[in-house]
């Protein structure tokens, strides 16, 4: 069986908020469209479908 795609999102380890502001025009809270890819090295689109996406482990 396949695995499932993933969704861009916060829940991946290599996604991260930008640190660049006025970005997407949010600048605030969860409300951005834009997140940092340490894969891809470059600005993703939030809810965007991921092959690479991978869970970051549950912290303690």
């Amino acid at each position: 069986m396949k695995e499932p795609i993933g969704f861009c999102d916060l829940s991946c380890k290599y996604a991260s908020m930008p640190k660049e502001t006025g970005l997407d025009g949010a600048g605030s809270c969860r409300t951005f469209v834009a997140i940092r890819c340490s894969l891809k090295k470059t600005l993703v689109h939030k809810n965007m479908p991921c092959k690479d996406k991978v869970f970051r482990k549950a912290s303690k």
